[in-house]
């Protein structure tokens, strides 16, 4: 493979999503970490599981968008199938090797812990990433991509990294889960606020389409805000989670980028800021868990 095509191939796995995915399995670990009960060769399965998906919905995405048509009037970066470069059947391939290294990581987990109901919860996982944008009905042309963003990049990642360590899910879990959850939907309702107009002559019915540009700002400073009050109720139980807050600074200059945004091509910087709050929010509310 040229090194063209590689640098192709790196853009269409969308790194910068990455830390998406490794921000709900630092917090689990986090929890497992103070229930003395970390295991780090689970952890870094939980790890594989949690990346292996988010470049296989990255790559799902590209191919069902581009063969449905969507990607021929976006904003952002060109796409592996919707301009041409690569041809459908190898993304859609490359979705599903990622897919199935989720599922073999995840089937490890499941032989080592012995918590056989994690199953369902990756069969579900797996089938959330790709009717995201694929099938006959896919839920992100219906405006439910953050909802189901929230529950499996926040709550489940989080819960089911503790849940394999420690055998159960701590109460922190949740509320931790959340937070990254609300990062996970507001990286996806930029997304699509950037998308509004293509996305709306596309008849892609996004969350950002169906209630307009300045509801879904206003979601989005909601998504923005609330992990910040969930670690204004975790300080009464982790001295050291109100550090966190230094963090929020970044989330400030976010918001000041989406609201003053003239054009959609500008909110591409907002997305790679969320990320990086995201992954230190966690890093730094994790740190506060577990010691």
């Amino acid at each position: 493979m040229k090194g063209d095509q590689v640098a192709l191939w790196i853009a269409g796995a969308r790194l910068r999503t990455l830390p998406l995915a490794v921000a709900p399995v630092l917090l689990g670990a986090a929890s497992a970490v103070f229930a003395r009960a970390f295991d780090g060769l689970l952890c870094a399965l939980a790890l594989i599981v949690a990346i292996a998906l988010q470049v296989g919905v990255n790559y799902a995405n590209d191919y069902s968008d581009g063969v449905r048509g969507t990607d021929d009037f976006r904003v952002g970066p060109a796409r592996l199938t919707g301009s041409g470069a690569v041809e459908p059947r190898l993304v859609k391939r490359a979705a599903l090797v990622s897919f199935a290294l989720a599922v073999a990581a995840g089937g490890l987990i499941i032989v080592l812990t012995g918590l056989w109901w994690l199953a369902v919860v990756g069969v579900l996982a797996v089938a959330a990433a790709w009717l995201y944008t694929g099938g006959s009905r896919p839920y992100g042309y219906a405006g439910l991509g953050e909802v189901v963003v929230f529950v499996f990049f926040g709550l489940v990642a989080t819960a089911g990294t503790a849940a394999i360590m420690i055998g159960e899910v701590p109460f922190e879990a949740w509320f931790t889960g959340s937070g990254a959850g609300f990062f996970a939907s507001a990286v996806l309702l930029v997304n699509n606020i950037r998308d509004e107009e293509t996305d709306r002559q596309a008849g892609k019915k996004t969350l950002a389409v169906r209630v307009g540009r300045k509801p879904a700002i206003a979601l989005l400073i909601f998504f923005l805000v609330m992990p910040y009050i969930i670690v204004g109720a975790l300080s009464f139980l982790f001295f050291f989670a109100p550090v966190v807050f230094i963090t929020s600074v970044l989330t400030g200059v976010i918001v000041v980028n989406v609201v003053s945004a003239k054009a959609p091509r500008e909110l591409i910087t907002a997305l790679g800021l969320i990320t990086m709050n995201a992954l230190l929010y966690a890093m730094g509310l994790g740190l506060a868990i577990a010691f």
